[in-house]
């Protein structure tokens, strides 16, 4: 069976060809903010988001409308990349993978403008594909991403958060980028429309998984391999799916604490002993398994749709990318 590794090996041509263009599509004539955003763009890590795109063609006209998908995945990549850089702004992060953000180097100012150029140039990679049927699905997802982000803004520090509200928010602000990747790559590769139905639906659902298991990582992983303090997520105020299902049982002193870290109150002693607390509590062996749930309900997704075994397994293997991350 192929494995992570085997994934990348066969698709690592046209991976290169992806980063080529979308390195071309982000170049910007200043002197100053050109390094910077060539930093940004070659610190990627694994382009997911991409590799699902021209995973989901590879079973359809994948050979004669390569140039297309090569410009698509650069495009999904690049509005990722803009995401990231107005994320990091909103948050006033000062590290994303353990390296500055633009959010740091440059004024708040100046950092939307570099977000907002690099989402125009997305778009214009997802015009040029010319299919209007894309460009739509750009156009959705960037509506998607922007509503989750705003649910995340607007919904932080309310400790009364439902599971539902959860999954609404992260499928807006991850799954959807996912979900819309997939369903360019069957689109432009011509395959049948129950076809393209399934792959979005796969898209979303291990989106959406990456999410939850990317929020567990927040409250298990160290910090030194997360690039950033372990209970990010909670020191910024958004309440993530372990955090929800602690809730649930948890005391009202416990209440109180999580109260005090999402209002920045609390001392980094009482941060620590409380990220103990989530995690000896069985919330994230709970939230893994929603993770797990939707990984096995993504792959159940492409039944028989996919006709060819080799891009079928391919897709299987990508979903199974989102439970067997570290960082």
């Amino acid at each position: 069976m192929l494995q992570h590794t085997d994934i990348i090996n066969l698709m690592q041509s046209d991976m290169d060809r992806v980063s080529n263009r979308l390195s071309e599509a982000a170049k910007v004539r200043y002197a100053d903010i050109s390094p910077l955003l060539d930093e940004i763009i070659a610190a990627g890590g694994k382009r997911l988001r991409p590799l699902l795109l021209l995973l989901s063609a590879r079973a359809f006209a994948y050979e004669e409308t390569f140039d297309t998908l090569i410009t698509a995945a650069a495009g999904v990549e690049l509005l990722h990349t803009a995401s990231l850089v107005h994320d990091d702004t909103v948050d006033r992060a000062a590290l994303r993978r353990g390296k500055p953000t633009l959010n740091s180097q440059l004024d708040t100012g100046s950092v939307i403008l570099i977000g907002d150029y690099l989402f125009a140039q997305s778009a214009m990679l997802a015009a040029d594909t010319g299919i209007p049927r894309v460009v739509s699905i750009f156009a959705s997802t960037l509506g998607d991403i922007c509503d989750g982000q705003l649910m995340e803004m607007l919904e932080a520090n309310d400790l009364n958060q439902s599971v539902e509200q959860y999954m609404l928010r992260i499928y807006g602000k991850t799954g959807s980028l996912f979900a819309g990747a997939a369903e360019m790559g069957g689109v432009i590769s011509r395959a049948p429309d129950h076809t393209v139905a399934a792959l979005q639906a796969f898209g979303g659902a291990v989106g959406t998984a990456f999410q939850i298991i990317d929020d567990v990582l927040d409250l298990t992983g160290e910090s030194a391999t997360l690039g950033k303090p372990a209970g990010n997520d909670l020191r910024q105020g958004t309440l993530t799916l372990p955090v929800i299902y602690f809730l649930r049982d948890a005391p009202v002193s416990a209440r109180h604490m999580v109260s005090s870290v999402v209002a920045g109150s609390a001392s980094e002693v009482e941060i620590g002993a409380l990220i103990d607390d989530i995690r000896s509590s069985g919330a994230v062996d709970l939230a893994v398994r929603d993770a797990e749930i939707r990984v096995d309900a993504a792959i159940e997704t492409l039944g028989d749709v996919v006709p060819d075994d080799d891009a079928r397994q391919g897709l299987e293997e990508f979903a199974q990318l989102a439970l067997k991350r570290s960082a």
